[in-house]
């Protein structure tokens, strides 16, 4: 046990806690054990953007040791693994066997149980939904120290998935894999000139792309509102890869650029930097490109090419606001995109997709709608934008993104998440003094 500062990857507000390595299962039922009046949680790779990862005056389980492949059945294409595996490492499993990770967010630098505990999305929830929905079930260490096995089936299984850790700690956990003939994407590239315009080619591309995104300016307004780039893509053919690449169409392309050795002093994203780089990322992107092929790195993971990218923020950091509006509220984005782009604070990694149903967790993020997140380096009056944004997501019908909020209010939490009750019954159940608890779920009244 070792006493560390912790903080999430927004860098906004670290606390301190006990932490625990685990290297094999008992390591954290002993630590269970001794828990003090602080509780416990489970930590992954820390990219949670806020609070969730960190349990001030508490202990905290350090899992990423606990990363081992268990089970491979080839016939059910599923995976046994420990909670600890990252998703770059299962990713890599996967490919030799041919076989794909249904769901990767914007990181392959995830642990399977904080995958399982944000109940992370990506480009294709339209058509796949989130990462809970390939696991197929998994083993929880309760606070009453018995380990238990649950499936879809189970309620508990749900309240897990996007639960952020408050139910037990993720032991293990079966997943189901799909088959792909290399790691390879076919992608459709179109340049927008507003944000009404880049919905439209988002929603028009649906039915024909399983992967689709856009990126939009925050800096423009007037008739140049939300300008972007959408890129639309599939999984590429073996067939559709040049002769030369076939032999190796199943190996992970992961540059490695190295990390941010320090924090700067001062951060690097002001406006005048930001607003440069949206410039020039607009101005880059081709009007119109089809059947480009592109790489993993390329169409999914653009940032995990330099670790540590965060520090470039400075000491203050940045928060990531990802909001969700349903359908039929496109004006609230809108009205989103505009407060940002009226105020001082500009973003320019800026992220639109499009979410199809969602799942019977009480607590995960994806519904039909509209989803938009934003970096926005912290500086003085940044609370007050933010503030104003919730009310215009609220009052759509909207919510904010556990995994990544740093600030919202409980009051606010409660009204965005109608089946909060649901979620804090299967709690009081599985955990009736409270013993898995996080600095989220203090702010949050979890």
């Amino acid at each position: 046990m070792t006493r560390q500062q912790l903080k999430g990857w927004g860098m906004t507000a670290p606390t301190t806690a006990d932490v625990v390595s685990v290297q094999i299962a008992d390591d954290a039922r002993s630590a269970l054990a001794a828990a003090g009046p602080r509780g416990l949680l489970a930590r992954g790779l820390g990219r949670s953007y806020g609070d969730a990862g960190q349990n001030a005056g508490g202990t905290v389980l350090d899992m990423t040791s606990f990363d081992a492949i268990l089970d491979v059945d080839s016939d059910a294409r599923t995976m046994r693994v420990q909670a600890g595996l990252s998703l770059d490492a299962l990713l890599r499993a996967a490919l030799v066997r041919g076989w794909w990770v249904p769901v990767l967010p914007g990181t392959r630098q995830v642990t399977i149980g904080g995958a399982i505990a944000a109940d992370v999305h990506g480009k294709n929830h339209h058509v796949d939904g989130s990462f809970g929905q390939h696991v197929r079930s998994l083993s929880l260490l309760l606070a009453s120290d018995d380990v238990v096995e649950v499936t879809p089936d189970d309620a508990l299984f749900w309240a897990t998935v996007g639960g952020m850790g408050l139910t037990g700690v993720v032991l293990e956990a079966t997943l189901e894999l799909k088959p792909v003939e290399t790691s390879w994407f076919v992608v459709d590239t179109d340049r927008t000139p507003q944000l009404r315009t880049l919905m439209d080619v988002l929603a028009e591309g649906e039915p024909h792309h399983p992967y689709s995104v856009a990126w939009f300016d925050t800096a423009t307004r007037g008739d140049s509102l939300g300008r972007g780039v959408v890129t639309q893509g599939r999984a590429a053919r073996l067939d559709e890869l040049p002769l030369a690449r076939r032999d190796t169409a199943l190996e992970l392309a992961a540059p490695d650029f190295g990390s941010l050795p320090v924090t700067p002093p001062i951060g690097f994203v002001n406006g005048l930097t930001a607003r440069a780089f949206n410039e020039l990322w607009f101005r880059k992107a081709p009007q119109h490109r089809r059947d480009e092929l592109q790489d993993v790195t390329q169409f999914f993971h653009p940032l995990d090419i330099i670790g540590d990218w965060n520090r470039v923020y400075g000491p203050r950091g940045f928060c990531q606001y990802q909001c969700v509006v349903p359908f039929g509220a496109e004006d609230a984005l809108v009205a989103v995109v505009d407060a940002i782009a009226a105020s001082r604070h500009v973003s320019s990694l800026n992220v639109l997709k499009r979410f199809g149903p969602g799942n019977a967790s009480p607590l995960s993020f994806p519904m039909p709608g509209w989803t938009l997140a934003v970096d926005l380096p912290v500086r003085r009056g940044l609370d007050d934008l933010l503030t104003a944004l919730d009310r215009i997501v609220l009052d759509s019908g909207g919510r904010l993104y556990l995994a990544k909020d740093s600030r919202m209010s409980a009051t606010d939490f409660a009204a965005m998440y109608p089946r909060l009750d649901d979620f804090r019954a299967i709690r009081a159940e599985v955990d009736p003094f409270g013993l898995l608890r996080s600095d989220l779920a203090r702010r949050l009244e979890l």
